[in-house]
């Protein structure tokens, strides 16, 4: 009896030892999933769920080694996974910018600037998760990137029970007899078809392509070394001109003394009367002597 008991509890013992093992190994498998997932993309660009769907965007904010290279390797291979371009705004920002004379004709242009770009895709939004990958290889570092995943499946169900609901107003109203009543609400129904058709439309290209707005930078400051003529010894050279400036100056004093000469006779009749009174006053005060 005593055998027997010893027995069975080595058994219980094995169950639970078995039982343990295949827990513990449960847990491992489990942390082993989670450090895939945080290495890859984040779960937003690539979740699926049963009965929901999802209208996916993406902000990513980096830094590249080269601009321009980056901009081409991510239009190459959206074309390859069927995305396009919709807005690319390459740019030049200025940090500085001087001005040095090398001889009396050549100057030098130093301009320091960082190149940037401004980008907003459409990608395929099965394959967005794999673009955003191939986009992530390009950084040399990440400012930011967000992502997002709105849930829309309750919208679609809210669409089709609106364009039942249309439908089944269309049948009432050709049920109605001839008349303005008829035509103004068969109007109205028809442009909430067409506009809950085209809300329909947009929505279905949102959950076949996700929208991904990227800005990319180089963390490196560029010169640019640019030959232009030495503005200031020009400005210097014609800036005063001595025998010019004395003909004009003349010319100008000759016609100075024109123009008071004739602003003189303009006012003769003035001084015609203030020399008769100057006149005629002298004269009084001799005749008073």
């Amino acid at each position: 009896m005593k055998t027997k008991f010893l027995s069975i509890s080595l058994v219980a013992l094995l169950l639970i030892g078995c039982k343990k093992g295949g827990y513990a190994e449960s847990a491992y498998a489990t942390a082993d999933s989670a450090a895939v997932v945080s290495d890859s993309v984040s779960m937003a660009a690539t979740q699926v769920v049963e009965g929901k769907q999802f209208v996916k965007t993406a902000e990513v904010d980096m830094e590249v080694k080269d601009v321009y290279d980056a901009t081409i390797s991510i239009e190459k291979q959206l074309q390859s996974l069927g995305g396009f371009v919709t807005k690319s705004r390459m740019e030049a920002q200025t940090l500085s910018e001087d001005t040095y004379n090398t001889s009396d004709e050549s100057a030098m242009l130093v301009r320091k600037f960082q190149n940037q770009n401004r980008m907003q895709v459409r990608v395929p939004t099965q394959k967005l998760g794999e673009f955003l990958d191939f986009i992530n290889d390009k950084k040399v570092f990440l400012n930011s990137r967000i992502i997002s995943a709105e849930d829309v499946s309750a919208g679609i169900r809210l669409a089709k029970m609106e364009s039942e609901r249309q439908a089944k107003t269309q049948s009432n109203i050709s049920q109605l007899k001839a008349g303005k009543d008829k035509v103004n609400l068969d109007d109205n129904n028809m442009s909430e078809a067409n506009l809950q058709k085209y809300s329909d439309e947009i929505l279905a290209d949102n959950l076949k392509f996700s929208t991904v707005d990227i800005f990319i930078k180089e963390p490196k400051t560029s010169v640019a070394k640019i030959p232009i003529v030495n503005t200031k010894n020009i400005d210097n050279e014609y800036k005063y001109n001595f025998f010019y400036d004395v003909k004009n100056a003349f010319v100008e004093g000759f016609y100075l003394i024109q123009q008071l000469f004739v602003f003189l006779i303009s006012i003769w009749p003035i001084v015609l009367i203030g020399g008769l009174v100057f006149y005629f006053l002298r004269r009084r005060k001799v005749f008073e002597k």
